[in-house]
């Protein structure tokens, strides 16, 4: 049975990062993440198009950086000027755009300023990625 190709909107709201340690001791991380699933490969272009002319990619094909606005920080984030500019950074795979709720800096791996979005972040980021899919037309 094949089933039809649409777009699934699936938010995943994990509450803590969790770890735990699997056979062969292997440590899993769950990250908190706002996921676009079941991409059409025509969205996946559009989206990719968009992306590169207008957000810097990372070394890695299909992670881009998109800048978290100055306004949104919070007081740790805005007193670590050497920190910053803040980013939240969207992965895109052939079949899905995924959001990673974790605002980073590209400066260091661990400070306290890196941590979880806000909600007030995380709405906005999620606010731009509705905008994304609105401006290009691809339905959800």
């Amino acid at each position: 049975m094949v089933l039809p190709l649409r777009v699934v909107i699936i938010v995943l709201w994990i509450t803590y990062i969790l770890r735990f340690q699997g056979d062969y001791g292997l440590i899993f991380n769950v990250m908190k993440q706002y996921l676009i699933d079941e991409l059409r490969p025509h969205d996946h272009e559009q989206i990719k198009n968009y992306l590169d002319a207008n957000f810097a990619r990372a070394e890695l094909d299909g992670i881009y950086w998109i800048p978290l606005e100055t306004r949104l920080l919070t007081p740790v984030q805005t007193e670590h000027t050497a920190c910053q500019p803040f980013f939240l950074v969207l992965a895109l795979e052939p079949t899905s755009l995924a959001c990673e709720l974790l605002v980073r800096t590209k400066q260091r791996m661990r400070c306290d300023c890196i941590g979880y979005a806000t909600e007030v972040q995380r709405n906005w980021i999620i606010g731009r990625v509705d905008a994304l899919l609105d401006e290009l037309a691809i339905k959800t």
